[in-house]
């Protein structure tokens, strides 16, 4: 887990748009409006990781047996993952999320 201090966030509207990108779908507006600044972004795309996964998750409930627990433990992980990243983006910190950062980072 790597922690990193962000560049100064441009006020309540940045940590508004960071903070919307842990929360499912709403995690494409601030890829779309908040392209410029960095902190946003950053957020923006481990939000889009994390709803993706969340998201391979519901298809995983079309697998016999093992499709459930998977469903039920990914949803866990991500939820726990994305109050963890909005506490962080509320403390104006950026948070590499161990698996999902290095793959936001080829956003």
């Amino acid at each position: 887990m790597s922690m990193q201090h962000a560049p100064r966030p441009e006020g309540i509207v940045s940590h508004i748009m960071a903070g919307m990108s842990y929360l499912g779908i709403l995690a494409l507006i601030p890829v779309v409006v908040g392209r410029r600044d960095p902190f946003v972004i950053f957020h923006a795309r481990q939000g889009i990781v994390l709803w993706i996964l969340e998201v391979l998750a519901v298809y995983s409930l079309a697998l016999p047996v093992i499709g459930k627990l998977m469903f039920q433990f990914v949803s866990v992980l991500c939820f726990v993952i994305s109050v963890f990243g909005l506490l962080m983006v509320f403390l104006g910190k950026t948070w590499r999320i161990p698996g999902i950062g290095a793959v936001a980072d080829h956003l």
